[in-house]
């Protein structure tokens, strides 16, 4: 471990801050016909975005500083509590439901999403499991099964909100995190059949699900139902053209997409900014997950290797997947574009996990 530490990857924190700045002009601009309408303040939702990045912005500032691994004996705890966390939202009464899903703590528009925070405890939790096992990741029942077992419970707990959107990202982050990690392919293939099988049986136990990927696939065959947004969605990507429409002057947000803050914000940003801006934000998106690549292999040990790998996946497996979404590539599955899209525990949780991914580039060799 070098004694002496390096400033952080720029490239790295210079997309940091571009998509988190870009993230709040498009909050505003997506979300205050909706605000107005339904509080009489255009700002009331980019504010709280605001108060959200600041204390995301404090959280990576104070990762950044803190020695990534300190958080290796830490991290047993921290999915302790982030497991009992994901227990007590499910009791009626303390869970708050909003879309439809028992998965929220808090009082009133404040809350927290504790299958959000599951996400880098998961990370943080297996990088330790996983460096202190190298010998045994290759053996099935010694290495990967437990590695397994753990993660099929948290997506359990989730699924009994139900979120499955946060679920597969946090399923997603930790395979890519188990295979890099040395886990053989066969191994990863088997589980891979049983988890498409189960995620099968998931979709049909589900009517709203099955109605997703039909969606997905015709969504012209229910235009006012199941296919809503994506048509609306397509609707908005489409006129943005090369150049766009003009900041603020999307025409969807007038109440045509559902929530256009949240899951479809990419939809307005290319309908008011066009392809050149989508594709601007894309290329800041490849660059974060490029230099939490090069981190990743450039980290001076195991722990901090597998850590960025972990983290670095959670942001790329979530962008690939809500604009996949976006542009009609996928069924729609309720996930967040990171940095961009309005969410405070997302947000936050985000922030603080690029934090540490902040430090452990300052070791890299």
């Amino acid at each position: 471990m070098p004694k002496k530490r390096s400033a952080p990857d720029i490239y790295m924190l210079l997309a940091i801050v571009l998509i988190l700045v870009i993230g709040l002009v498009m909050v505003y601009s997506a979300s205050a016909v909706l605000a107005f309408n339904q509080f009489g303040d255009r700002f009331y939702f980019v504010k709280r975005q605001v108060l959200f990045a600041g204390l995301g912005i404090g959280a990576l500032l104070l990762m950044m500083r803190i020695h990534y691994s300190t958080w290796k004996k830490f991290a047993p705890t921290i999915l302790i509590i982030c497991f009992v966390l994901l227990v007590i939202v499910l009791i009626p009464g303390i869970g708050v439901v909003r879309g439809g899903a028992r998965s929220w703590l808090g009082i009133s528009s404040f809350g927290i999403q504790p299958s959000e925070f599951m996400k880098l405890a998961m990370v943080l939790f297996l990088s330790k499991w996983l460096s202190e096992r190298q010998q045994q990741i290759t053996h099935f029942t010694k290495g990967l099964l437990p590695s397994l077992a753990f993660m099929g419970t948290a997506f359990a707990l989730i699924m009994l909100q139900p979120d499955l959107g946060t679920g597969v990202v946090m399923v997603g982050a930790s395979v890519l995190l188990i295979y890099v990690a040395g886990a053989r392919i066969a191994h990863l293939g088997s589980i891979a059949l049983v988890g498409v099988a189960g995620l099968v049986g998931l979709i049909i136990a589900a009517p709203y699900r099955l109605q997703r990927i039909t969606a997905f696939l015709d969504p012209w065959s229910d235009p006012l139902g199941s296919g809503y947004q994506i048509i609306q969605s397509l609707f908005a990507i489409g006129p943005g053209g090369l150049v766009g429409l003009g900041l603020g002057m999307s025409r969807q947000k007038f109440s045509y997409l559902p929530e256009p803050q949240t899951d479809f914000i990419f939809s307005i940003l290319a309908e008011e900014l066009g392809f050149i801006g989508g594709a601007t934000l894309i290329v800041l998106f490849l660059i974060l997950v490029w230099r939490g690549i090069r981190t990743a292999i450039a980290a001076p040990d195991i722990f901090g290797s597998l850590l960025a790998t972990g983290i670095t996946s959670i942001i790329g497996v979530q962008v690939l997947i809500n604009i996949g979404v976006v542009i009609g590539m996928m069924p729609v599955t309720g996930i967040t574009l990171p940095l961009i899209s309005y969410g405070g525990s997302s947000l936050t949780l985000l922030l603080t996990a690029l934090g540490i991914l902040l430090n452990i580039s300052r070791y890299s060799r």
